[in-house]
């Protein structure tokens, strides 16, 4: 078996029905991979997808004499520091001032950040026609226009496409105005070839000692066998301490990662050893259409040993105690239903937070424009969910204030209006903010119980009105630490 889980405590944990090869972060980007790893190994897709962008512009300006303009679109993601960073190249296409692009490009999306999306066009002149894309200069092309979005803009449309507006800035033109030069059509796919999960909950009975001298310690893996030959693990249950007739816990398998129900499977259980070199019990080959005839028949495979004669058909059986195949769909099929999210805010304006007027305050209002802690919170996730509201109206209140002549209040409309609660956007969010704490003094105590139950109150009311919507209350508050 190798030394795959040869660490004593955590080779003894089961790892997931899925690789880890689709979308992981690096880096800043990166704080959610652990969450991505655990979701796939339940048989979900994870948190983060990997989407193919197609290309098609229309109405290019013509940079060519002679003939015709040859574009090609070179894709670029903005960090937030601001730094590009390429993601790909389509082909050339010649003589076209309409070019449709055959040539994809795969970006991953990642729900919790903003991913800004630079496209840039380009006239590749007839002398590097044969060199490839990938090796071109773009200082020597002629620029032909640009364009910018979030991916999210792109995915929540309910065609997943988005046309925009290709402009030639100041820095080419000499124009402090930008100026049109062609529309841009993308279009977004996710790259998942099936979203059927299947889960099984799988039995040893009748397991042989391996040594005479110590316990039998059992876990299996399931591997897939590829084209050359070669067995790839897919899946490892949990060990099993001393037991010769043991039951895992479900396992969850994609028939993405394992090919098909038809692609052969290798299922092997050995027994645990901390040095990493793990005993072979015994295997056999199915596919996971075999498994459910298995599971019907309500009968037992036996397991064999491979030896220098030949398999050894052992004692020991496989059994399928369930089986059951599911179909996980993805944050994007809930978005192409019209699944919206419904954005709620709520400010801590308790007297714990400081004087606003003075610096150490959490609500201190910079003159210099930088952003104070309750201001970067709500720009930090507001950004982020207000792509997935079309109305861009979000309900917004105030917790733990006593407004001008008036009573402590334990939810107050951000906006100021005794009527309703919604501001627009999340610029109107962060005026209103600005506005209250000038229109309020700071009390206490700390409840969020009547904000909660403001929340929960326009949650049921969207969903009485049959609207689907997913509804998302951020309460920012200061928590003192002892």
């Amino acid at each position: 078996m190798g030394n795959c889980c040869s660490d004593d405590r955590g080779g003894r944990a089961p790892i997931g029905g899925t690789p880890a090869n689709i979308g992981l972060g690096n880096g800043n980007d990166a704080p959610n991979d652990a969450v991505h790893l655990f979701l796939r190994s339940r048989g979900y897709q994870g948190l983060f997808s990997q989407i193919q962008l197609s290309f098609s512009a229309s109405g290019l300006r013509d940079r060519d004499v002679l003939s015709k303009s040859d574009p090609m679109l070179v894709a670029y993601t903005r960090g937030r520091d601001g730094v590009l960073k390429e993601v790909g190249r389509t082909e050339v296409v010649l003589n076209s001032l309409n070019p449709k692009w055959i040539n994809t490009l795969n970006v991953t999306f990642q729900f919790e950040i903003v991913q800004t999306m630079l496209f840039c066009l380009y006239d590749v002149d007839t002398q590097f026609h044969q060199m490839e894309v990938k090796m071109l200069k773009l200082e020597e092309q002629q620029f032909l226009g640009e364009a910018t979005c979030a991916l999210s803009e792109i995915i929540t449309k309910s065609n997943r496409s988005l046309t925009l507006d290709l402009t030639y800035g100041e820095e080419y033109t000499g124009l402090s105005r930008p100026q049109n030069c062609g529309r841009l059509a993308v279009h977004a796919e996710e790259c998942i070839t099936s979203k059927t999960t299947t889960e099984m909950i799988l039995r040893c009975s009748e397991l042989e000692h391996k040594n005479l001298f110590s316990r039998t310690d059992p876990f299996l893996v399931i591997s897939k066998i590829v084209e050359s030959g070669m067995s790839i693990p897919v899946c490892k249950t949990e060990v099993i301490r001393n037991d010769l007739k043991p039951t895992w816990k479900p396992v969850f398998l994609n028939i993405q990662q394992v090919g098909s129900k038809d692609s052969p499977l290798v299922i092997e259980c050995f027994n645990f050893n901390s040095s990493g070199k793990h005993d072979l019990i015994g295997k056999l080959q199915k596919s996971l259409l075999d498994l459910e005839k298995l599971h019907s028949s309500v009968k037992g495979e036996n397991l064999v040993l491979p030896t220098a004669a030949g398999n050894k058909v052992l004692k020991s059986q496989l059994f399928v105690d369930t089986f059951s195949e599911s179909t996980q769909h993805t944050f994007l099929d809930y978005l192409a239903g019209g699944f919206e999210v419904n954005f709620m805010l709520a400010v801590d304006f308790t007297a714990s937070n400081g004087n606003p007027r003075l610096p150490d305050s959490l609500h201190y209002i910079d003159p210099s424009g930088r952003p104070n802690a309750y201001q970067r919170a709500i720009l930090e996730v507001g950004e982020v969910l207000h792509f997935y509201d079309s109305d861009k109206r979000f309900p917004a209140w105030g917790f733990g204030a006593r407004p001008i002549d008036g009573p402590v209040s334990h939810c107050f409309n951000l906006n100021g209006s005794s009527t309703y609660c919604e501001v627009e956007g999340i610029q109107g969010i962060m005026m209103a903010y600005a506005s209250a704490l000038l229109n309020v003094s700071l009390a206490g105590p700390t409840l969020f119980g009547p904000v909660i139950s403001h929340a929960a109150q326009i949650a049921g009311q969207s969903l009485a009105n049959g609207r689907h919507r997913y509804s998302v209350l951020l309460i920012i508050t200061f928590m003192e630490t002892p």
